[in-house]
């Protein structure tokens, strides 16, 4: 069993940056992949990053460049810095890992917008 908490989301104007966090019940390396996935209102939730255990990052074309994923292994925590937000990147960001079966968080809102 996997136990993921968000926290970091709110309301910031384009152009701002926000960091999102997510806290695992488990080590970080006890874990096949990690990763922060996106849903906008009325669209399909997608992948935005995610780390592999060997320590690869893939990023979604979509925020390469404005976002960085990252991770603290003596606190379980992985982070993602948002930099250079845009309007198109509101939505809920939930937080993923996968250890045999898929887990995922509860979400957190992310508006951005003027």
């Amino acid at each position: 069993q996997v136990q993921l908490e968000e926290s970091g989301g709110g309301l910031v104007q384009p152009g701002g940056s926000l960091r999102l966090s997510c806290a695992a019940s488990v080590n970080i390396f006890s874990t096949d992949t990690m990763g922060w996935y996106r849903q906008a209102p009325g669209k399909q939730r997608e992948l935005v990053a995610t780390l592999s255990s060997s320590g690869r990052i893939n990023y979604a074309d979509s925020v390469t460049g404005r976002f960085t994923f990252s991770r603290d292994d003596a606190k379980n925590t992985v982070y993602l810095q948002m930099n250079s937000l845009k309007p198109e990147d509101t939505a809920v960001y939930y937080c993923f890992a996968r250890r045999i079966f898929d887990y995922w968080g509860r979400g957190t809102q992310v508006t951005v917008s003027s």
